[in-house]
């Protein structure tokens, strides 16, 4: 049996008083926060803050201690496959499997999720497009650079056209003119897709994200529109040091 959130249809991420202990260590303690359908939010903070851990829980790759996960309505701790027939997601540093090429991986990630024939050559055709993938298709996974390795797994997370994308360091190890596209690209999908992205490139945040989540020390410390953090990219960094007293 589903079962689904009381909020709106329209609160595609959710995170309900999350939390993660290691022991006496927090991890996260109750990260609190939700995404509406069609927007693309940037969650930001310092290495060590929680970022990653707080996107493992909400994608159900790790239970909370406390608190609840929902995408596209359903609690993800009940009800995980449900919500991952919405869900694409690139973690960091993503496991692949290098034996494979990206075209056997992602007809095995297919058939995998149910996708075939034609459907399933058409999806592969545009994700493989789009993360231009063209020039290492059936090259090793194995003998690829790190930044086609990350294409291939943002093409993975979008195979299935899903309604919820959440992408942690998605332009991670790609040279500028990659990245270019990949903002590119997350602008396209933001017309039809809600979008979690973490990052620690603010000019990547000023580009593509009409939000921000902040975290530091476990907790949420700013959740607002991009431009009250300012009006470029040194004012928005004094202020994410000034969030996260930082003192680099």
């Amino acid at each position: 049996m589903s079962s689904k959130s009381s909020t709106s249809s329209d609160v595609m991420i959710e995170a309900r008083g999350l939390s993660k202990f290691y022991g006496e260590f927090a991890a996260t303690r109750d990260v609190t926060f939700s995404v509406p359908r069609g927007q693309v939010c940037a969650f930001l903070g310092p290495n060590g803050a929680g970022k990653s851990t707080t996107m493992k829980m909400l994608t159900g790759f790790l239970s909370p201690s406390r608190g609840e996960a929902f995408l596209a309505g359903y609690n993800v701790a009940e009800n995980r496959i449900a919500a991952s027939e919405h869900l694409g997601y690139l973690p960091e540093n993503g496991p692949l499997y290098v034996e494979m090429t990206p075209e056997t991986l992602l007809q095995y990630m297919g058939e995998v999720r149910g996708l075939k024939g034609d459907l399933l050559a058409k999806r592969m055709a545009w994700v493989s497009d789009k993360c231009s993938l063209a020039e290492v298709w059936r090259k090793p996974i194995s003998k690829l650079s790190r930044g086609f390795r990350q294409r291939v797994g943002m093409a993975h997370a979008m195979l299935h056209d899903p309604d919820v994308l959440i992408l942690d360091e998605p332009t991670s190890g790609l040279d500028p003119n990659q990245v270019h596209g990949v903002r590119d690209l997350i602008l396209e999908l933001a017309k039809t897709k809600t979008i979690l992205l973490s990052t620690h490139i603010l000019q990547e945040v000023r580009a593509v994200c009409s939000r921000v989540v902040m975290v530091n020390n476990g907790r949420v410390v700013f959740d607002g529109p991009t431009g009250d953090l300012g009006n470029n990219e040194v004012d928005m960094e004094q202020q994410f040091r000034k969030l996260t007293h930082s003192a680099a």
